[in-house]
């Protein structure tokens, strides 16, 4: 099947996670509901990764990853700052503010020059601190910052730190939607550390699904405490697997040989190739320079229908009517080209 550039959840399983699946399966039987030695094993590389002993607890998607790690550093009166095009606020149907029974989301200005780009400021959390303190507010508690961010764009550690350090001046704490986080770090050349607990990030929701991964997503919690009672958040949400084995084993496949830099770094690269072919094109206008594993291109809209009448799958409901087009672990140049000839060849129809 020809590969896609909608999403990068269109990618099947890395080979290496595919091994590990296979391994846990021949395994035998094995505890259930996380007490298995696979779970423990990956939990343990995990640590030794970002290099401190943190609570890692597995879940299925994102949506869930995000929602309950927010309800965990949030009471019902409370609010989490994020960027209008934060995926907490545009595509979890209201899930984090369901299971944090009602905290709020206050959105960062837009407009600015950073609000174009996907990313909050330090001026930007102060100003939403700072609104009102009044007792008829919600009163903000979490600052999240989503890396790489909706718009492909990717925040520098040093920024990360910036923002980091106004949430605890503000008393606040700082969640980090890695859904993409594998793209960020290859686009950093940073240790993973930096932009996460080394930075001020207290919780973060680690993807691994759009990385090669056929399911499953690890809530990272640096800060130990913040992470009560978060098992009976996962049970009660229906997030606990029974067979938690074959969502924490195929880590090991991109935890191996660090497989989730490479993952990322291919679709990075991909996403550089197609920005490359079509950037220059009559009619094409790039909104901003990829950084992570997105394009972002408004195209005449007779092109796109035309492209999607050759079978091509992609967004546009993303960044204000610019065509999202993603590049995934498995991506391949033929792809990107076959793809970007088509771009051109629907324009100079």
């Amino acid at each position: 099947m020809t590969q896609q550039f909608a999403s990068d959840n269109y990618a099947g399983m890395c080979p290496n996670a595919a091994r590990w699946f296979q391994e846990a399966t021949a395994s035998g039987h094995e505890p259930a509901y996380g007490e298995d030695g696979w779970t423990q094993r990956v939990s343990e590389s995990l640590r030794e990764l970002f290099q401190t002993d943190c609570d890692i607890y597995f879940v299925f998607n994102g949506t869930a990853a995000n929602s309950l790690a927010l309800a965990s550093l949030c009471q019902s009166y409370h609010s989490v700052i994020c960027t209008s095009v934060a995926h907490i606020e545009t595509d979890e149907c209201g899930g984090p503010e369901f299971f944090s029974n009602g905290s709020k989301l206050l959105l960062a200005d837009a407009d600015s020059a950073a609000g174009r780009l996907g990313k909050l400021t330090p001026d930007a959390v102060e100003a939403m601190v700072t609104k009102r303190r009044d007792i008829h507010y919600p009163k903000p508690k979490v600052v999240s910052l989503t890396q790489a961010t909706e718009l492909g764009t990717v925040y520098s550690i040093e920024e990360v730190r910036a923002i980091a350090a106004i949430a605890k001046r503000r008393h606040l704490k700082v969640h980090m939607d890695g859904a993409r986080f594998a793209n960020a770090v290859a686009t950093l050349g940073c240790h993973p550390s930096d932009i996460t607990w080394r930075a001020g990030v207290d919780v973060l929701c680690f993807g691994g699904t759009k990385n090669g991964l056929p399911v499953g997503e690890a809530v990272v919690f640096f800060d130990r405490d913040l992470s009560a009672d978060f098992a009976w958040r996962v049970k009660q949400a229906g997030q606990l697997a029974s067979k938690m084995r074959f969502i924490s084993a195929p880590w090991l496949g991109l935890l191996e040989n660090d497989t989730w830099l490479a993952n990322a770094r291919q679709a990075n690269a991909m996403a550089q190739r197609l920005h490359a072919a079509i950037r220059a094109l009559p009619g094409v206008q790039v909104l901003h320079e990829p950084q992570a594993n997105a394009v972002f291109a408004r195209l005449p809209a007779a092109a796109a229908t035309a492209l999607r009448a050759k079978g091509w799958r992609f967004y546009e409901f993303i960044a204000g009517g610019g065509c999202r087009f993603m590049c995934a672990w498995d991506t391949t140049p033929e792809s990107v080209d076959a793809f970007a000839a088509d771009i051109a060849a629907a324009i100079a129809a």
